[in-house]
C-alpha cells in the first residue's frame, strides 16, 4: 500500500536567487523520472505573495488581506505531491529535490502525509 504526502518548500520570498538553466535541466530530468515511476503525482512552484489573498474566519467573521504579507520571513514557495510506501521514502524523494539544487542555495521543505480516500488513508 502505498500513501500521498505533500512536500512543501519554504522560501525567503525576496532574495532574487533565480534558478539556472541547468538547474531547471536537472529538475525536469527528475520530476519525469518520477512522474514515469508513479512517485511524483503533482507538483508546482507558487506565484508571489504580492499577487496572494489571505482570507480569514474570525469569530465568526470573514476578511481577506491582499498580498505581499511582509509580516512573513518564509512562505510556501512550491510543492509537490508524492507517492511513497512510507514517511522515509517521501523523505528520501524530498531530498533528491534538495540536492538537485547543489551547494548555493538555502531553504527547507516540510513533509506531511494527507489524509482521505485518495491518500491511502482514511480521513
Amino acid at each position: 500500500m502505498t500513501m500521498r504526502f505533500i512536500s512543501m518548500i519554504r522560501i525567503e520570498e525576496n532574495t532574487g536567487k533565480v534558478p539556472s538553466e541547468q538547474l531547471m535541466t536537472d529538475m525536469g530530468r527528475l520530476m519525469e523520472e518520477l512522474t514515469r515511476t508513479g512517485q511524483l503525482i503533482s507538483t508546482a512552484g507558487l506565484r508571489p505573495t504580492s499577487e496572494g489573498v489571505r482570507v480569514r474566519l474570525q469569530r465568526g467573521k470573514l476578511s481577506t488581506s491582499d498580498g505581499p504579507f511582509t509580516e512573513t520571513k518564509e512562505v510556501i514557495g512550491g510543492y509537490a505531491i508524492l507517492e511513497a510506501k512510507s514517511k522515509e521514502e517521501a523523505i528520501e524523494l524530498t531530498q533528491r529535490f534538495l540536492k538537485v539544487h547543489g551547494d548555493d542555495w538555502d531553504f527547507e521543505c516540510e513533509v506531511r502525509q494527507l489524509d482521505g480516500p485518495e491518500s491511502g488513508s482514511e480521513a
